[in-house]
């Protein structure tokens, strides 16, 4: 320790009283010197980076953590959103009735996805569009159906679960964000696609019955990426969120994510850090998971982040409550919800 404060001293010393080629030069060998004093420790999944200022072309409205966690409890209220139920379908009219509340074109994207145990599933995308005329557009994308299996609960396993988080706090937030924009005086100036993936959580799971596959998850994403909504559409980038409500909960940089669009996922957690929401966007790049933004990524070219919680130390995706009947209401959390929220609008109106 001692000697690393000499050779800070002495660095302070030359930048105080020497030229820019001189400083560079003796700098970089005294940073060797640290580097040999010392071991770092290391992590195969950190990528620690600095955050930089993000200049704000203006500043987004307020987003109300209690506003989306009503839309998060509106959903659970239907019921399971399990495809082939009534719950479903009243949810699904429920969520486009508020996008067309809140401004959007609409439009009801229906197919048959076939589930990994041969059932056919009558699946519905929701997109919601706001204007429409820009050339520049964002995505903001979710999953809207819930899991029919708690596959990892000590008792209910063959039961679905309320996907509190896992599925209606990323439609929650979405919905927030649209009510927002939607009231607000100033509008972002790049248009903006809303695409409620249906069909998401009926996938292969370990230890059930049959054979799996990573593509047994995310059928409405699959879809959507091969049959668009619109002929020769395209977006700038877009923004998926996945379990983003849980009490405590982080968000690495996801591995996918990072590879398909990088300067999307570092202006997003500048953004959250510039916002004081550091706490939760943690500067950590982490390997990636099979979610809906692998699809639009790999088929429809389009390049997509994945906002989704992880937890560190136990280096899982998968919070306590996952495919148990404990991903319910009181998993949600309003800060939790208005960090996501917030930054993600703001990300908009720097646009």
């Amino acid at each position: 320790m001692k000697n690393k404060l000499k050779i800070f001293s002495a660095l302070h010393f030359l930048i105080r009283n020497s030229s820019k080629t001189l400083v560079w030069s003796c700098g970089f060998a005294l940073l060797i010197g640290i580097s040999s004093c010392e071991e770092k420790p290391t992590s195969k999944n950190s990528d620690e980076k600095t955050p930089t200022e993000i200049k704000q072309k203006q500043k987004a409205p307020n987003f109300i953590g209690d506003s989306a966690y009503s839309y998060v409890a509106k959903q659970v209220s239907f019921g399971y959103r399990v495809p082939n139920t009534v719950a479903h379908v009243r949810c699904g009219d429920y969520l486009v009735a508020s996008l067309k509340k809140f401004g959007c074109e609409v439009i009801e994207q229906d197919f048959q996805a076939k589930a990994f145990n041969g059932t056919m599933l009558k699946s519905r995308n929701i997109i919601g569009t706001i204007n429409p005329a820009a050339t520049k557009r964002i995505i903001l994308a979710a999953h809207w159906d819930s899991r029919p299996f708690a596959e990892k609960d000590s008792l209910k396993k063959d039961t679905p679960i309320d996907g509190a988080n896992d599925g209606a706090s990323g439609v929650g937030v979405i919905l927030e964000i649209m009510r927002t924009i939607n009231t607000a005086a100033t509008k972002p100036t790049v248009g903006i696609d809303v695409i409620f993936f249906d069909s998401e959580d009926y996938g292969h799971s370990e230890g059930m019955p049959g054979e799996g596959s990573s593509d047994t998850w995310c059928l409405g994403s699959q879809y959507w990426s091969k049959n668009k909504h619109k002929a020769n559409y395209a977006a700038y980038y877009g923004i998926l969120l996945d379990m983003v409500g849980a009490k405590g909960a982080a968000f690495a940089m996801e591995g996918t994510s990072m590879s398909f669009a990088p300067d999307v996922m570092t202006n997003v957690w500048n953004t959250a850090a510039q916002e004081g929401y550091s706490q939760y966007f943690i500067y950590n790049k982490v390997n990636g998971i099979t979610d809906d933004h692998s699809y639009v990524n790999n088929i429809a070219k389009i390049p997509m982040i994945d906002i989704i919680e992880y937890n560190d130390e136990a280096q899982s995706y998968f919070g306590w409550y996952h495919h148990t009947q404990n991903d319910n209401m009181e998993v949600i959390d309003k800060n939790t919800l208005k960090a996501v929220g917030q930054t993600v609008l703001q990300v908009l109106y720097n646009e």
